[in-house]
């Protein structure tokens, strides 16, 4: 079945497949290791590195966003079979609702980050305006969305609350978390070592224990300021990643 897929002149349409989000994805698998179900799922399920399982399943992600074609089978075909238990003794589904919803949402929370830190600031009304593309672009996936906040204010409630209260470091996200500070595989391959620190989200920092180091700030604004110039220097096309072209 066909689902109208995104419109490349909204807001969410224009930047999911820049390889600036994709830059950026360390401040969402960041925090994706340490929800414990996520983490052990990533642990118990994934044959390959964490950053070659985040290239297949980001890159499929960003294709299935633009694509015409109903993206609810391959929902169900990528996650039904990841099931079992995690450290704290919970089971876990990969089609939880609140699990599934959770992933998202670390989606969103580094699109805007990856916006706002290699493009340019965002309006409120832009922020509000590009949260409600993303409610929408979640509901195709055909999951139930009731714990999906209905307000850009609800969803930063929320992203509080998650990081404040089910967040920890278990020993999954041990195991993952060299990993994620070295990625070895796609476009956060080429992050040096500041620039990952610094995209981590704080509450990520505060619980692997990775802060700021001296000089790490300095170095990032000039990092930053080489990413927009060489994306200006692109045209829109040339700045998508490879899944977000056709």
């Amino acid at each position: 079945m066909k689902t109208p897929g995104l419109d490349r002149t909204t807001l969410l349409g224009r930047y999911l497949g820049d390889r600036r989000f994709v830059l950026t994805l360390p401040r969402a698998v960041g925090l994706q290791i340490l929800q414990p179900s996520v983490a052990a799922a990533i642990v118990e399920h994934t044959p390959v590195s964490l950053w070659e399982h985040k290239k297949r399943v980001v890159s499929r992600m960003i294709h299935l966003a633009y694509s015409t074609v109903d993206p609810h089978p391959a929902m169900l075909y990528g996650h039904e079979l990841v099931r079992g238990v995690d450290s704290t003794g919970r089971r876990y589904n990969g089609l939880a609702p609140d699990l599934f919803f959770f992933q998202h949402a670390t989606y969103v929370d580094t699109l805007v980050t990856a916006i706002e830190t290699f493009d340019r600031p965002l309006t409120l009304v832009e922020k509000k305006t590009l949260y409600a593309q993303c409610c929408q672009w979640y509901r195709r996936y055909g999951i139930s969305a009731r714990h999906m906040p209905e307000t850009w204010a609800d969803f930063n409630d929320y992203m509080d609350d998650v990081c404040a209260n089910v967040l920890t470091v278990t020993p999954e996200a041990e195991k993952l978390a060299p990993e994620l500070l070295r990625p070895d595989a796609w476009v956060p391959r080429t992050l040096p070592d500041f620039a990952v620190r610094s995209l981590l989200h704080p509450r990520t920092r505060e619980l692997l224990d990775v802060p700021l180091q001296p000089g790490d700030r300095a170095a990032m604004a000039a990092y930053t300021r080489v990413v927009k110039t060489g994306a200006a220097m692109l045209s829109p096309r040339a700045r998508l990643v490879p899944s977000a072209r056709d």
